[in-house]
């Protein structure tokens, strides 16, 4: 059966820009995820068809290769296909020229090739909260993979019976041939170079050895992890082929944005309102922080707002920021104080801030009065003179 093109998966253009290219596959990813789907078979099959393409054509070399030769360039052909990558020349040879002419490139491939293979690396995407970042936590995943058929064990035979050895290639999963002075080596045509034959293939899953399967998996999430942060679990990948080694689960992060709290690198930024009182006589208020055991539980901190606190003044209270991911050190939060005008006064609130303003003077707002004096030189220039920026004031 003919692969579909890789473009053609993503619904995008041969001409599309790295950037499309990563939208359009997040929008169908997202889609089509098995945990979008529940887990449906269908759902698995067209989510690891877009992860493929988008594995071929985010990579420069890949898609060059891909461009040129189509599935022989990027070693497609079957599930994972992609993800093979362009590494045998001998498989664009042979795909492209025949299989006798790229043979002649080198026969050890076929060692390779009927051996044990590695398998798949895989890519799972999650979101976690700030909170979850900050203090570290386990979570679930659920993702589709490649796992060796229990009803077999793996070997593709119906039980009770076993593989057979290939008689065209004696198992060796390659067989020669005189071609004028050259003696060519290449796959062997009836077992596909495995060596082996499936004499009564295994009902589960057809002679393959492998079937498809939703694997869960508890997964630590380190306290301080970042967004783009990148997790390894080796071997939590798709099963290998004939007993090789399963590839490797990667995790990247992603943390959700937060409705109080900005994340700069391991500090956490926070703007806290301040009553114009507070501001201008000095004292305490309490900001929201976030809560693990180095904190001591406790979801608030004191800040201290100094004498005659303006909008936007900071605070800086040391510790209670992000952990590192090493936890030999923590960040600081950092709060921003929002001076906040009283509303809805009273008529005798309303007497006292005018007998307020009459004592207060110019210097009582040092800022108001150097903004004045600038504006008033602004405007001498504009109007080309002292005189004449009075009479615009006025």
């Amino acid at each position: 059966m003919a692969q579909r093109d890789y473009y053609e998966i993503l619904g995008v253009d041969r001409s599309v820009d790295e950037a499309e290219l990563k939208s359009a596959y997040r929008k169908l990813a997202m889609q089509h995820h098995p945990d979008r789907n529940g887990g449906s078979e269908e759902s698995m099959a067209r989510f690891r068809e877009i992860s493929e393409a988008y594995s071929v054509l985010s990579d420069a070399q890949k898609r060059a290769a891909y461009d040129r030769f189509g599935h022989a360039g990027v070693g497609g052909g079957g599930p994972g296909g992609g993800g093979a990558a362009f590494h045998d020349i001998n498989d664009i040879f042979s795909q492209v020229f025949g299989d006798a002419f790229g043979d002649v490139f080198g026969g050890a491939r076929g060692q390779t090739r009927s051996g044990p293979r590695r398998g798949s690396d895989l890519r799972y995407d999650l979101e976690v909260t700030l909170e979850q970042a900050y203090r570290g936590d386990e979570v679930e995943i659920n993702f589709p993979v490649t796992a060796a058929c229990d009803v077999c064990d793996g070997s593709g035979a119906r039980a009770g019976t076993r593989p057979v050895t290939c008689s065209t290639c004696g198992g060796a999963g390659r067989v020669r041939s005189a071609n004028g002075f050259f003696q060519v080596e290449r796959t062997c045509p009836r077992c596909g170079g495995a060596g082996q034959m499936i004499a009564d293939p295994c009902e589960a899953c057809h002679g393959h050895g492998q079937v498809r399967k939703t694997r869960k998996l508890a997964l630590k999430v380190p306290a301080g992890v970042d967004d783009g942060s990148r997790i390894r679990l080796s071997g939590e990948g798709d099963a290998g082929v004939r007993g090789g080694p399963r590839g490797d689960l990667y995790v990247f992060v992603a943390v959700r944005p937060h409705e109080l709290f900005e994340r700069d690198n391991l500090d956490l930024l926070v703007t806290v309102p301040v009553p114009m009182t507070t501001a201008a006589l000095g004292g305490t208020i309490e900001a929201p922080c976030l809560v693990s055991e180095a904190c001591d539980g406790q979801c608030r901190a004191e800040v201290q707002v100094p004498e005659g606190a303006q909008t936007g003044r900071t605070v800086r209270i040391k510790g209670k920021g992000m952990p590192h991911l090493s936890g030999r050190q923590r960040g600081d939060l950092v709060v921003e104080l929002f001076v906040e005008t009283p509303t809805s006064l009273s008529a005798r609130q309303k007497e006292l801030l005018r007998e307020l303003a009459e004592t207060c003077g110019e210097a009582q707002s040092p800022r108001n009065t150097s903004f004045a004096g600038k504006a008033k030189r602004f405007w001498a220039e504009i109007m080309g003179g002292d005189d004449a920026s009075k009479d615009t004031v006025a």
